[in-house]
């Protein structure tokens, strides 16, 4: 008898791994859609995403595990704002602290020109007292306090070394500079169009500069000031208050000008001059 022949028994590959697989790459889609969109929320966006997500997670019958009735709300709609709230808040947070920094700096300049006016009058009172009204001038300006000293009472013609009198209004005016808080001065010597040239001097540039420093070190000989605070300048002829064309006006550019710095920025009402 012939010997039946038996069937091989073919084999069946499990593939019930496939459907949880799939699920799983589904979530994984689901789930980048969703923090790519989150990266910059739009609601109308979002509601869309969410709609979509929630079909991708129901099952057949529609009573999948996301299924609900009512709408998503955004995170930042859960606050009771949207992100354009959040970023006008952080416009408005910005703009009251640029107000508060102003109205400081504000605060601080007037204080600082309530200082300075205050040092202006006790000059003023000075050079009334002094009988010097002829020789000195104040002036406060957004600059500062500016002191204006004619030549006349502080050096004789072509010298730079300070007169007796000059001595002694340098140490008047060392006093009244000991301020609190204390501020920096610039001490500018200046000279007329004409021009010099002796023994001492080449130039208008080397006297006025020489001026400034022999004035200043009378200054320094008061020690409450601060010489790190002290600096000298020589404009020679190029810098005059007045026009050279009269004796009177080259002698009124004959001058040392101390000019007295704010510690904040200053401005100065156009009436405070013509008092």
């Amino acid at each position: 008898m012939a010997r039946r022949k038996r069937k091989k028994k073919q084999s069946h590959v499990d593939e019930s791994w496939l459907l949880p697989y799939s699920d799983l790459l589904t979530l994984l889609v689901a789930l980048f859609i969703v923090l790519f969109a989150s990266s910059d929320v739009n609601v109308e966006r979002y509601f869309q995403l969410a709609n979509v997500f929630r079909d991708e997670l129901s099952s057949g019958s529609g009573t999948g595990l996301l299924d609900y009735e009512s709408e998503p709300i955004p995170p930042s709609m859960e606050e009771g704002r949207d992100d354009g709230d959040h970023m006008e808040d952080d416009v408005d947070d910005e703009e009251g602290s640029e107000e508060e920094s102003l109205d400081e700096a504000d605060l601080e300049g007037e204080q600082e020109l309530l200082r300075l006016r205050q040092v202006q009058e006790e000059i003023n009172v000075y050079i009334e007292d002094a009988g010097l009204t002829e020789e000195f001038g104040t002036e406060l300006t957004g600059e500062g306090l500016l002191v204006t000293m004619r030549n006349d009472i502080l050096f004789d013609s072509g010298s730079a070394v300070v007169k007796t009198e000059g001595i002694q209004v340098a140490e008047d005016v060392s006093q009244i500079l000991h301020t609190e808080p204390p501020h920096q001065v610039v001490i500018s010597g200046h000279a007329d169009d004409v021009p010099i040239h002796n023994a001492d001097f080449d130039s208008n540039w080397d006297l006025s500069v020489t001026r400034a420093m022999n004035f200043m070190q009378i200054l320094m000989q008061n020690e409450d000031l601060d010489p790190t605070l002290f600096s000298v300048k020589g404009y020679g002829e190029f810098e005059p208050a007045f026009p050279n064309e009269s004796e009177e006006d080259r002698a009124r550019n004959r001058r040392v000008e101390v000019l007295v710095l704010p510690n904040y920025e200053i401005n100065v009402p156009e009436e405070i001059n013509e008092d």
